[in-house]
């Protein structure tokens, strides 16, 4: 795996075990409780998963035809900064419509650890055949800052 993938994954994941750490013990009534109408914890974590899912199957999809798409620039490392500026900001957005209809219901802690440790080996696998060459193609689309490359996309993934 390209060196700055591995750093980022190896991020990534420190920081999904120390989540996951933390709400080992904590009661299943916690985790489904909804203070003043806001998203249970089982519905973010559900949301995490499915949205990791779903980044990884579009990356997978663009890579195959990775000959034909643009790489990333400077315009691309703003549209980054700024989404990451924007997210310290009290401001809302929806989640994609494709995201809200393949969210399942709230998924159990251990379902959803489960779940998301095959999607990690799975995202650990699939840049160990990009060539350096491609590590700048814009594969992956977020829904606020637009196509980006498989490097920037660790920046907004959950």
């Amino acid at each position: 795996m390209h060196p700055k993938l591995l750093r980022r994954y190896t991020k990534l994941e420190t920081d999904r075990k120390m989540l996951l750490a933390g709400l080992m013990h904590t009661p299943h009534d916690k985790l489904n409780y909804s203070p003043s109408g806001r998203w249970l914890v089982s519905q973010i974590l559900t949301h995490l998963v499915t949205s990791e899912r779903m980044s990884l199957i579009y990356m997978k999809k663009k890579s195959q035809d990775i000959d034909q798409v643009g790489n990333s620039s400077l315009i691309e490392s703003f549209k980054l900064l700024a989404l990451k500026m924007s997210q310290r900001l009290p401001l809302r957005y929806k989640a994609p419509q494709v995201l809200v209809e393949n969210t399942p219901e709230p998924m159990p802690l251990p379902a959803v650890i489960k779940k998301w440790n095959t999607i990690r080996m799975d995202l650990y696998t699939f840049p160990e055949a990009m060539h350096e060459e491609n590590i700048r193609k814009k594969i992956y689309k977020h829904p606020i800052a637009g196509r980006l490359d498989v490097l920037q996309a660790d920046g907004v993934l959950p």
